[in-house]
């Protein structure tokens, strides 16, 4: 008699049955091209490791909106490869002092059960053999729709904890859409005090490729400019 596997959990991207991710939805976030995201007041540009359709889209709102909480761990290794969050390893040290993340609302936090950037930037972390710590609180404001777009592109408002000296801090978003939310989270923890600040999300919506990003040693990445319509976070 044939036994048969049984599971009990489904595939984040295309729901069948198996792992959090299948091997098919693994080589399609694999063949997924990484991004440089500009915006438009200038501001030092975002790395992002996926862009935000097919599966990376699919799989990242299982992880906000399914409870799909398992599918972290692997994006999270997604972004440290893909990005080469690791560095020069022969200088003998980590690239950052500690991780963090640019927290979503405390209402959508208690509904879900969890922060999806947090998750994020615990796996990152655990990866990168550094610290994670909340640096950052979301500062109660309008909400983003209906707002103008000068207005959107400010962002949310973020309050950070003064660290004890400068850090190195690698900053984690799941999304990004115009950049508001990761400047806004970086310009906090400068006000703060952090010595250097590195933003990146594990994909980004591009609107247009305008011109060949400078290479990493990971991935091509072109430099694209960013929709201007805020995510809901």
């Amino acid at each position: 008699m044939t036994i048969l596997p049984v599971f009990t959990s489904r595939c984040a991207c295309c729901h069948q049955p198996g792992d959090e991710l299948c091997r098919p939805c693994r080589f399609a976030l694999a063949s997924s091209r990484s991004v440089h995201v500009t915006n438009p007041l200038g501001q030092t540009p975002i790395r992002a490791a996926l862009e935000f359709e097919g599966a990376a889209r699919r799989a990242i709102l299982g992880l906000k909106f399914a409870n799909r909480r398992a599918v972290a761990r692997h994006l999270a290794g997604l972004v440290v490869r893909r990005l080469d969050l690791r560095g020069d390893r022969t200088s003998g040290g980590p690239a950052f002092d500690v991780v963090t993340w640019a927290p979503t609302s405390g209402r959508r936090a208690r509904r879900r059960g969890y922060d999806q950037a947090q998750l994020l930037a615990r796996h990152i972390a655990a990866q990168l053999g550094v610290p994670c710590r909340r640096l950052l609180w979301r500062q109660h404001g309008a909400p983003q729709a209906g707002r103008t777009r000068a207005d959107r592109l400010q962002g949310p408002s973020f309050r950070a904890r003064r660290p004890g000296r400068p850090l190195r801090v690698l900053l984690v978003d799941d999304v990004v859409t115009t950049g508001s939310t990761l400047y806004a989270a970086a310009e906090a923890l400068r006000q703060a005090g952090a010595g250097h600040v590195t933003s990146v999300a594990v994909a980004a919506t591009p609107d247009q490729i305008v011109r060949p990003a400078p290479s990493v040693r990971t991935t091509t990445a072109p430099v694209v400019h960013l929709r201007l319509l805020d995510r809901a976070s």
